[in-house]
């Protein structure tokens, strides 16, 4: 009976923890099937609860360079504080750099093959969630694009030329979809901060205008009494 409810509390163990931790790919194939790596490259936006932690695992060849940018878009909750510590882990699981900001980057060449780790912890913000927007991935320059182990033809002097120029083309594409990134991001957090200064000047000027009503009124009230005049009879009488 004890073994019995022991496995259960693995079991519960393991969705917990796998329903905490997002992947972008799984760590290890089954059967036949080659290992999936996943995309070279993500971008989306991602809710992180009050005091909350949520973790990425990104997987990378040796001598790339890998980036991973983030912005607070916006905060949920009592608290209004737009921090949030960022963090970024090695295959072997020691820690490569950290940004504690509104926005920022981490930006490192890759040292060797595995699973790199992101994690962002809104660690500011007790009582409020933070939408936040990621853009993190890998990118290789050079020959390093293609790591399968084949034999590479030997080309001409003009296919070698069109092929520098290709992959030239190909990183400029790169970094100019990267600076797109980084508008989205601006953007979205602009439109967010635009949307909460609407909201704030709509009720606070309600407030005012309701204040400015009642104040007139209570005003047209105390200067009416002071013309108000008593009645005057026999047996009473004003008093000098």
């Amino acid at each position: 009976m004890s073994s019995l409810l022991f496995g259960a509390g693995l079991v519960v163990l393991n969705l917990v923890t796998s329903a905490r931790s997002q992947k972008t790919e799984p760590l290890s194939g089954s059967g036949d099937q080659p290992l999936f790596r996943g995309a070279d490259r993500y971008d989306f936006a991602i809710m992180i609860p009050p005091g909350g932690t949520e973790c990425f695992w990104q997987f990378a060849h040796q001598t790339g360079y890998f980036y991973f940018s983030y912005e607070v878009q916006r905060t949920v909750g009592m608290s209004h504080d737009r921090h949030v510590a960022a963090t970024a882990h090695n295959p072997q699981g020691f820690l490569i750099d950290t940004s504690q900001d509104v926005r920022g980057q981490i930006n490192f060449s890759t040292q060797e093959t595995g699973f790199y780790q992101l994690c962002l912890n809104n660690q500011h913000n007790h009582f409020g969630s933070v939408q936040v927007y990621l853009n993190f991935g890998v990118f290789y320059e050079g020959p390093e694009t293609d790591h399968k182990q084949k034999e590479r033809k030997q080309l001409n002097d003009t296919l070698d030329a069109i092929e520098d120029s290709t992959q030239k083309v190909q990183n400029n594409i790169f970094h100019m979809w990267r600076y797109y990134n980084f508008a989205r991001m601006r953007k979205m957090a602009d439109f967010f901060l635009t949307h909460s200064n609407y909201n704030y000047v709509n009720w606070w000027s309600t407030a005012q205008s309701l204040v400015i009503i009642i104040s007139g009124i209570l005003q047209l009230y105390f200067l009416k009494r002071l013309f108000n005049v008593p009645t005057t009879t026999d047996t009473k009488k004003p008093r000098c």
